[in-house]
């Protein structure tokens, strides 16, 4: 028994080479273009998901004083070119 997923349209307008691009990877993988736009939208939905938890993550991370020194950050980047680089601060 197949399962149907509800949908909805949503309307964009996007500029026209970047509409041109999406019909040629429509036709070359023989896709139709809605296809390739809910292809791209999930992908680009997962990475901002992915981001922000990333962002929450980081920002627990800070409130917990989990930090590194700037200054033994730039001096690290700076030493990564000389012929002795320093260890990675922690």
């Amino acid at each position: 028994m197949a399962t149907t997923v509800k949908t909805r349209s949503v309307t964009a307008h996007i500029p026209v080479d970047l509409a041109e691009r999406v019909d040629e990877i429509a036709e070359r993988l023989e896709r139709s273009k809605n296809w390739i736009v809910k292809q791209a939208l999930s992908a680009w939905i997962d990475q901002e998901e992915e981001r922000s938890r990333l962002t929450r993550e980081a920002l627990v991370d800070v409130d917990a004083g989990h930090v590194i020194d700037h200054q033994a950050v730039q001096a690290w980047a700076e030493s990564l070119s000389t012929d002795f680089p320093l260890p990675v601060p922690r």
